[in-house]
């Protein structure tokens, strides 16, 4: 079965910073093109940043830029949000999502529910003022 399972979100305050992790199992992550993308109550869902594999191309979102960064670790079938300079406008669930194409990340990041087959449970990230 193919799980992808996000942590390390919790309470901070603005200007701070945060490292989500997304652990993969049953899937191979190199073979994937792996995005983060997340839900605030009452707006829709939006692309934050996506690779291709591991190692590969990375797009941010614009308002992500400078201040938001994707990397994978292939040995550990997981892929890292870092996140810095956090706004409350930043507040917000946070899912990881998979799928099994080698994709340009802003194609996946722009229209995820074209290509996405997995989807992680979602980790909090809340921001103060």
């Amino acid at each position: 079965e193919v799980q992808l399972v996000e942590s390390g979100g919790g309470l901070v305050q603005a200007g701070g910073s945060l490292r989500l992790s997304c652990a993969a199992s049953g899937l191979t992550f190199d073979e994937y093109s792996i995005g983060w993308f997340r839900q605030a109550p009452g707006r829709e869902r939006e692309g934050v940043s996506c690779i291709r594999g591991t190692n590969g191309e990375t797009y941010n979102a614009d308002s992500m830029k400078g201040r938001f960064a994707i990397s994978g670790v292939s040995a550990e079938n997981t892929v890292y949000l870092q996140m810095n300079n956090l706004k409350p406008e930043d507040t917000a669930v946070y899912y990881c999502a998979a799928v099994r194409r080698l994709l340009r990340p802003a194609a996946l990041c722009r229209n995820p529910t074209s290509f996405v087959a997995v989807w992680g449970q979602g980790t909090q990230v809340t921001v103060s003022s």
